[in-house]
């Protein structure tokens, strides 16, 4: 199974060793809570947390 890293900007999760969401290469693989956000623009935890883009986010990033 591939290691999960979560961007230290916008806190993406990617496979990749870059974010697919705002193409930083600043990952971490410590991070914690993984939050679903599918339809960003009704999401009121997306407008709450700053989320832009439907994708698999972390919600704590160190």
């Amino acid at each position: 199974m591939a290691r999960e890293y979560a961007c230290k900007k916008c806190k993406a999760i990617t496979i990749g060793k870059v974010c697919p969401i705002c193409k930083s290469t600043e990952l971490s693989p410590n991070w914690s809570g993984i939050i679903l956000i599918f339809d960003a623009e009704k999401s009121l935890i997306a407008t709450t947390l700053d989320i832009k883009k439907a994708h698999k986010y972390a919600l704590k990033v160190a």
